[in-house]
């Protein structure tokens, strides 16, 4: 029989198998259409340190542990074992290699078994990402995934993908999972006598357990080492040494350092989809240091029934923090170990002052010399306490923020407006605040609102950056932001001067290792009932915060940020700062020197006597000058003071008198201090004052008192006059009550 070629017969065939090609092609379209490719692959957390090394991971949610190698951790040695050993001709077929495929399908049909499945890479990959039971049908699905594969993904994405799927036993995915649980280290520092040996897992991952049958392990990787040297893949050098090295892998564990930052970053890049690789700034040594300290201090608070600490530390040139613990230790069960405690809102207690007073810095409002009352007040009803429930008369803003005390505080919250304060730290990231900010008051000051270790933290780290405030990087792919300017630097450099000294009431009285220690400025803070002790210290390398208290809530009466919270605070800096010879920070030029009157922090004139140095803002701070002192005239027994309308021609004489406010005048008679009072004003004088008129402080306007119908006991009547007033006619409801002299209740 004779086959005859003709043109007509060629082209028929040319047709026809154009036609057929056509077809497939649009078949396979049709069906990549119908049926998509299953690629959605879930992987493990990783989270690793400021050097790439992985400090701690999370199982997927089918419990194994598949993480994710990135394409530069595929060392070209890696990439050349595998495929050399997998599919030689992996960069040349289109996913599935039909050379591979006829012969295995011919060795299959004369041995009468299945002796070669001619399985590409990109089919493993197809296997792994739908796994069916092994059959004819199975290998035609295969066959048609790894053709979708290929029109998807790079031939280097493809072997991805394979060395992130392929099975090294039990539940470990992936070459990076079992380089981390076998030889703990990433993928691009394996070895080839490694590399080799892992390879040989996944085609028999019930009988070749790492740790368990390593001898036959190594059987299989020399078996495939000489191999390799036959085929002159590599050379007779790198194949002595694999041969000669030897196999001591054994299942690990996968560490699990910071665990609080891991689980927060983990959790809230979850919501975005983004958390495979959590490349965080810990820099893991200042990190395990911090923790020791930690916990060994919190052994022995836990004598004084204080259980829990928790301590964040940025490093203030880069803003990143370094170093980030939740709390005593994360194995503690009985104490919560597992909360986090730096992110946890608590009342900051005197935390916000040097906040407060460098914003009053920057309105003109007060310089650190300029004096204030420290006197009982009440603001409709809230009537604020020291801490020590002690007042201490006259105080300078300086003194009022190194001892912490709360009404000057107060006073002048009340002066730059609560909203100020709250805008702020809302720019500073305050959330808690944010979410508050219709609620609060002047209370806020003394601990009144909610904040976290972490917001208070990166407020503190605004001080050492010069008055600009950068949030706190925790990722290394975090965008480095614009500082928001939150104060002057003018403001910011008074507030520096005054937390840095150390002949402070809340300088730990326990502790004396402060010889090398760096110099740092920081901030004290109690909250209300004396649940959370806070310390808060910078310089220009770092930004240390630290809490200390119980996640039950309980309070400690011995608790107080400067006995409890700064010892620790002062260990930490002298671990990671230790002798550290850093410049202190620079006065900037907007800050000048001027003289003040002491008394009174105003500039002096011809009557002040006592004049001291303040910094002040020029163009800013206020001009006004002292005017505490004033002459009046007074009857030569001085029992009579006169004004210009009620004065004799003769019989008087002049005297100069310190103006005092009423108030002042009640705390210098409460304590029994003597001081010049100005005489009485001439009774007989007809001519009415304006001003100065005499302050209600009880009962307090506004406010409900409840009186006993058995037994009314009468509500005081007390206010406050000038200097001058001997008596005071009371008033109720416009009718006439009663005279008493002035001062009496």
């Amino acid at each position: 029989m004779k086959i005859r070629i003709t043109k007509k017969g060629i082209i028929r065939f040319c047709r026809r198998l154009g036609i057929t090609i056509l077809v497939l092609v649009l078949l396979f379209f049709i069906l990549n259409w119908l049926f998509p490719l299953p690629d959605k692959i879930e992987y493990s957390t990783i989270v690793t340190d400021n050097k790439g090394e992985v400090v701690n991971a999370y199982l997927t949610s089918d419990q194994k542990w598949r993480m994710k190698t990135e394409l530069d951790e595929i060392s070209p040695l890696l990439r050349k074992t595998i495929v050399a050993k997998e599919d030689r001709y992996f960069y040349a077929h289109p996913g599935v290699n039909p050379f591979a495929v006829t012969r295995a399908m011919f060795k299959n049909i004369f041995r009468m078994k299945r002796t070669s499945g001619a399985s590409t890479i990109t089919m493993q990959v197809a296997r792994a990402l739908e796994p069916r039971k092994r059959n004819m049908i199975s290998k035609i699905i295969e066959m048609f995934r790894a053709f979708q594969l290929e029109l998807k993904y790079s031939k280097d994405e493809i072997l991805q993908m394979y060395l992130n799927l392929v099975p090294y036993g039990g539940n470990i995915e992936g070459v990076k999972s079992a380089s981390q649980l076998y030889f703990r280290k990433n993928p691009d520092h394996l070895s080839l006598a490694e590399i080799t040996a892992l390879s040989i897992i996944p085609n028999r991952p019930s009988s070749l357990v790492m740790g368990k049958n390593n001898d036959k392990i190594v059987e299989e990787r020399n078996r495939w080492l000489k191999k390799f040297a036959k085929e002159k893949l590599f050379t007779e050098k790198e194949i002595e040494d694999a041969l000669a090295e030897p196999l001591i892998a054994s299942r690990g564990t996968v560490p699990h350092y910071i665990p609080h930052l891991s689980y927060k970053l983990k959790t809230s890049l979850s919501r975005s989809s983004n958390a495979e690789l959590v490349k965080t700034n810990i820099d893991l040594n200042t990190q395990l240091k911090t923790e020791k300290l930690v916990e060994d201090y919190t052994r022995i608070q836990k004598l004084r029934n204080i259980n829990n600490a928790a301590v964040m530390i940025i490093d203030n040139r880069t803003h990143r923090v370094i170093t980030y613990v939740g709390s005593s230790s994360f194995k503690d069960s009985l104490d919560g170990g597992q909360v986090n405690g730096a992110n946890a809102v608590r009342q900051p207690g005197s935390t916000l002052k040097p906040l407060l007073y460098a914003l009053c810095f920057d309105e003109g409002l007060l310089t650190p010399k300029m004096v204030m009352t420290d006197v009982a007040v009440n603001y409709q009803g809230y009537a604020p306490e020291n801490y020590d429930q002690k007042f201490n008369g006259y105080v300078s803003v300086e003194y009022s923020l190194e001892h912490s005390l709360n009404i000057p505080a107060v006073k002048s919250l009340k002066m730059l407006g609560h909203e100020k304060l709250v805008r702020k730290l809302i720019q500073c990231n305050f959330k808690q605040i944010e979410r508050d900010q219709r609620k609060l008051g002047l209370s806020m000051i003394l601990g009144g609102c909610g904040t976290t270790l972490e917001e208070l933290t990166g407020l503190f780290s605004t001080f050492a950056s010069n008055g600009n405030y950068v949030s706190p990087a925790y990722l290394q792919n975090d965008t480095v932001q614009i500082g928001k300017n939150i104060i002057s630097p003018a403001a910011n450099f008074m507030i520096n001067e005054i937390l840095s000294k150390v002949d402070r009431p809340d300088f730990p009285l326990n502790w004396s290792s402060t010889e090398r220690m760096p110099k740092i400025a920081w901030k004290t803070g109690t909250s209300y009932g004396k649940r959370d002790a806070w310390s808060i210290g910078y310089n220009r390398n770092f930004t240390v915060g630290v809490w200390v208290g119980n996640f039950s809530g309980v309070g400690v009466a011995d608790l107080s940020g400067a006995n409890v919270a700064t010892p620790l605070l002062f260990k930490i800096f002298n671990t990671i700062d230790y002798d550290s010879d850093e410049e202190w920070f620079v006065q900037p030029k907007d800050c000048d020197i001027r003289q003040v009157c002491s008394e009174t922090g105003l500039i002096p004139t011809d009557h002040c006597t006592n004049l001291t140095t303040d910094y002040f803002i020029p163009l800013v701070s206020s001009n006004q000058t002292c005017n505490n002192w004033q002459e009046i005239m007074i009857s030569p027994d001085e029992k009579i003071s006169y004004c210009k309308s009620c004065v004799t021609e003769s019989g008087y004489k002049k005297k100069w008198y310190k103006i005092m406010e009423p108030d002042m005048q009640s705390w210098f008679e409460d304590n029994r201090i003597a001081y010049a009072k100005i005489p009485a004003h001439n009774p007989d004088c007809e001519l009415i004052f304006k001003g100065n008129a005499p302050a209600i402080t009880f009962p307090v306007n506004g406010s409900e008192y409840l009186i006993n119908r058995k037994s009314p006991d009468p509500l005081q009547l007390v206010c406050r006059t000038a200097n001058d007033v001997s008596k005071v006619y009371w008033y109720i409801n416009d009718k006439f009550y009663k005279t008493a002299s002035a001062g009496d209740k």
